[in-house]
């Protein structure tokens, strides 16, 4: 394993039904800390993560909290093997996953917000319904003018900054699916709407803010200790009150995930594993720095062979 490692987390969307059963049998500190999480959380996110049913596992409020506690344990178990980064990032919810691994907080108080933060998501999503949508083959660029050109039908913006030709827009129903019309009549190789349960990172979030706001504000946030590539801005934060003030910004704002890679690899990262559930980000690495190295670590064989 290169020196320059980063550890990425991925986000919704990533979740497959049995992720963790095989770390819960074969590790202690696996089987502790989906217990503990079982116990705070008021449900048991193990029972969703292993056995389902493949729709509840879909839902913002459990798929959240199971993708947290199973990157996280993935991460733990790695250290203990000495395979360490020197830098992390997370999609979306996996910002959370990445600020745990790096001391911002404990695994107990980044449980607690990925709790209030999927339960708000999900009633703004109730609140003010809307969708995202997939678009593939057009640059950025253009992407915006269609969003702007289509604003007197819906609020709509880009969400994700996925790589060159991925991007994911978020926004009311019509806003999105006027995009979804104009990017093919202006030569989108693919377009597809997500199944989701509300346009996460729009101004559609913007009920669950204020009081996410206020969870942040209660929770001990500390210095961490490795760089961690804020999804809002796409450089590295290590500072307390910088952290709080973008996590605060995130359920609105894009993510910028191609630039957080290429920032990355222009500080000298020259291998990514991807510490959770499935191969999202793995993917995305490859299109935006096809000569880094990538891994995945989702499972006990991979963990294995990767440590």
């Amino acid at each position: 394993m290169a020196d320059k490692t980063a550890f990425l987390f991925p986000g919704q969307g990533s979740q497959v039904l049995g992720m963790g059963e095989d770390l819960y049998a074969r590790y202690p500190l696996a089987k502790a800390r989906y217990d503990q999480a079982d116990d705070l959380l008021g449900f048991s996110v193990s029972e969703v993560s292993f056995r389902g049913p493949e729709e509840k596992l879909k839902q913002t409020q459990f798929t959240q909290p199971a993708l947290f506690v199973h990157s996280v344990i993935l991460a733990e178990l790695l250290h203990d093997r000495g395979v360490h980064a020197v830098a992390a990032a997370g999609h979306s919810l996996g910002e959370f996953s990445a600020l745990a691994y790096t001391g911002a907080f404990s695994f107990e108080e980044g449980l607690r917000l990925v709790k209030e933060r999927s339960r708000l998501m999900q009633a703004a999503g109730e609140k003010q319904p809307g969708t995202m949508a997939a678009v593939i083959g057009i640059d950025a660029e253009t992407l915006m003018a269609i969003c702007i050109g289509v604003r007197e039908e819906g609020i709509v913006q880009p969400a994700n900054y996925n790589s060159p030709q991925q991007i994911v827009v978020s926004g009311s129903v019509e806003g999105v699916r006027a995009v979804m019309r104009a990017a093919k009549e202006q030569g989108a190789k693919i377009v597809k709407e997500l199944p989701v349960s509300g346009a996460f990172h729009s101004p559609l979030m913007a009920g669950a803010v204020d009081q996410f706001g206020e969870t942040l504000d209660e929770t001990v946030i500390s210095m961490v200790r490795i760089p961690v590539y804020a999804n809002v801005t796409a450089v590295p934060v290590t500072n307390e009150e910088e952290i709080r003030n973008l996590l605060h910004h995130q359920l609105t704002h894009s993510v910028r995930w191609m630039e957080t890679i290429e920032n990355m690899r222009k500080n000298g990262v020259e291998c990514f594993i991807e510490v959770g559930a499935g191969k999202v980000l793995s993917g995305l690495v490859k299109r935006i720095s096809k000569d880094a190295a990538v891994f995945q670590c989702g499972s006990a064989a991979e963990l294995e062979a990767i440590s």
